[in-house]
């Protein structure tokens, strides 16, 4: 069973690729973004830091953090967004390397436990996998995907980009590079191409 750190910036399509991996072989899927929303919850592990920090202006009507002002406060301050990753990342990295622990010694077939991580790198997780696989596509395509996917305009969309590891970085940990900027049938050809010959 190898454990997989799926990565690449905001808007390249890490899920996307997931699931069409999913489609191709047996995949255990840990998603980094979802255990994130989870430990935000009322009752969860960062939820009174983040509060602490940030006030309650960042509350939605029934006490649970809202999400989008928290990013919108977060990705225009770049010092602020630290202060959240360190509430945040050793929870989200604890729970991550938990879970495959649970994956690898539960009956599961997976041939591969897939981490799907935008901070796989900056947040350390990297060292906790056994290759680490980079989704690419073009900016402009990027920012679309953004724009639609979490309703921002294309400022907020930079912003988001910017406040991310560059590319050129990103790419020397690369073992695999899987461009995702074109259509789902060409992703789908360089998987099949990863996983035959892997």
């Amino acid at each position: 069973m190898k454990v997989i750190g799926l990565t690449g910036g905001s808007g390249s399509g890490k899920t996307t690729v997931a699931v069409l991996l999913s489609q191709l072989t047996s995949v255990c899927i840990i998603d980094a973004d979802k255990i994130g929303h989870e430990i935000l919850k009322k009752g969860k592990p960062a939820y009174d830091a983040v509060l602490e920090r940030f006030g309650e202006a960042i509350l939605k009507a029934d006490g649970e953090i809202d999400r989008k002002k928290l990013g919108q406060i977060v990705f225009a301050n770049q010092s602020l967004l630290e202060i959240l990753n360190k509430i945040t990342h050793p929870l989200i990295i604890q729970e991550i390397i938990e879970r495959i622990h649970q994956i690898k010694s539960s009956d599961k077939a997976c041939k591969y436990i897939i981490v799907d991580a935008a901070l796989l790198i900056e947040s350390g997780l990297h060292k906790a996998v056994d290759e680490i696989w980079l989704v690419y596509a073009p900016e402009e395509i990027r920012l679309k995907r953004i724009a639609q996917r979490d309703g921002m305009t294309t400022e907020e969309a930079k912003r988001r980009i910017a406040s991310q590891m560059p590319w050129e970085e990103m790419k020397k940990y690369g073992d695999v590079i899987i461009d995702n900027g074109h259509n789902e049938a060409y992703t789908m050809k360089q998987l099949n191409h990863i996983i035959s010959s892997g």
